[in-house]
């Protein structure tokens, strides 16, 4: 049986990457010394946070999405493409956890 997502957790991503294009533009703007920077900063981010947020999440697809497509060299490409599935399987995951929440709640 194939996993079962908060739908609305699904809108509210997509509404919050369509509502951070200044971020986006931001970012494919940037020369290769810049998105690593912003990697940096991203991690730095998401440990003072403790955790994911779905923000974070979003945001952190936007940037390795970014630097897998503007990677001059393999290791680099591999490394954005690695975190990437890995804030994908997170926001799976989160997706998930929300749709529980809202069933056990509806219950």
């Amino acid at each position: 049986m194939s996993p079962v997502i908060d739908l609305n957790a699904v809108r509210e991503a997509k509404k919050m990457r369509q509502s951070d294009p200044q971020y986006q533009a931001k970012l494919e703007r940037m020369d290769k010394i810049e998105l690593l920077e912003e990697m940096m900063r991203f991690q730095q981010q998401r440990t003072a946070a403790g955790k994911l947020t779905l923000k974070l999440m979003v945001r952190g697809q936007i940037l390795f999405q970014i630097l897998e497509t503007q990677a001059e060299t393999h290791e680099l490409r591999e490394l954005a493409m690695t975190y990437g599935r890995h804030l994908k399987l997170e926001m799976d995951a989160f997706m998930q956890t929300r749709k529980s929440a809202s069933q056990r709640q509806s219950s």
